[in-house]
């Protein structure tokens, strides 16, 4: 596989038919969400929710994940969208923030937990496991557009870019980090700690408002932390805000506030349990 990455040159299409193009980028976006799914639904019977529940909600997620996740790259790419509106709705060609689709996603569960009176925690929970999974595939999409990629490197896992892809500043290299995969390892990473966690805490029979909050913030914080780390390398435009990249400080926001949030819930539910 190594190898294969040292040397291929990817292309952003995937196969094309007449008027039809099928880009790689919307293909592995799709089968993310599609993996996702399968993920919740499994948990589901164990959570005791509904497959019409997870189903329902999923169509929110998916629109409003996908629909956050383009808003925030244009709202961090402004003054580009801006000269190139067209652009802006252009997404199987790329652009589509992370952090962006974990916001909308939030925002949905908690409306739609408002909603039908369910616990946001357990909802959320029920979710993350599936969304790294489906990040870690997601992810590949940018291999093929040759995007996200980081610095210059000679290691053997370096990934031609072509020169019309990469920055004025390293025009003359050729070899570049896998970024993409570094997170897409990552999120696979997660995902597997996620879904031992649930497992445990099914057989263990520990499926409780403490387990549901401890799933969705250690999904915040891990995958905030892979990203944190991972921007010290990346070479993609993005605003810079005291010297740090902007998901760098989006990331150390969530670390912060998932851990707050852990924190006081923990504090109340000792308070709780003492009365």
């Amino acid at each position: 596989m190594i190898e294969l990455l040292h040397s291929f040159n990817p292309q952003s299409v995937l196969f094309s038919a007449g008027s039809l193009t099928v880009y790689w980028y919307g293909f592995l976006i799709v089968l993310g969400i599609v993996a996702a799914l399968l993920i919740s639904l499994s948990l589901a019977k164990e959570y005791g929710l509904t497959t019409d529940l997870v189903f329902d909600l999923s169509f929110w997620l998916i629109i409003w994940g996908l629909l956050g996740a383009r808003i925030y790259e244009i709202f961090l790419m402004f003054p580009y969208y801006i000269s190139n509106p067209g652009q802006m709705i252009r997404v199987w060609e790329g652009g589509l923030a992370i952090h962006g689709a974990i916001i909308g996603g939030l925002l949905v569960i908690f409306t739609f937990s408002r909603r039908r009176r369910l616990n946001f925690w357990q909802l959320s929970s029920l979710f993350v496991p599936g969304i790294a999974v489906g990040q870690a595939i997601g992810r590949w999409g940018n291999y093929f557009n040759q995007e996200l990629f980081g610095l210059p490197t000679k290691l053997p896992w370096g990934i031609p870019i072509s020169p019309i892809n990469r920055p004025a500043d390293y025009i003359f290299e050729t070899y570049f980090h896998p970024t993409f995969l570094y997170e897409s390892l990552g999120c696979l990473t997660i995902a597997i700690l996620l879904l031992t966690f649930s497992a445990w805490a099914i057989k263990k029979n520990y499926l409780n408002y403490r387990f549901y909050l401890w799933s969705t913030a250690l999904y915040v914080i891990l995958y905030s932390s892979l990203r944190f780390s991972l921007e010290f390398i990346r070479l993609d435009e993005t605003p810079i805000i005291l010297g740090w990249r902007w998901p760098q400080l989006a990331s150390l926001l969530m670390i912060i506030g998932a851990s707050i949030l852990i924190i006081l819930k923990e504090n109340g539910l000792q308070k709780n349990s003492k009365k």
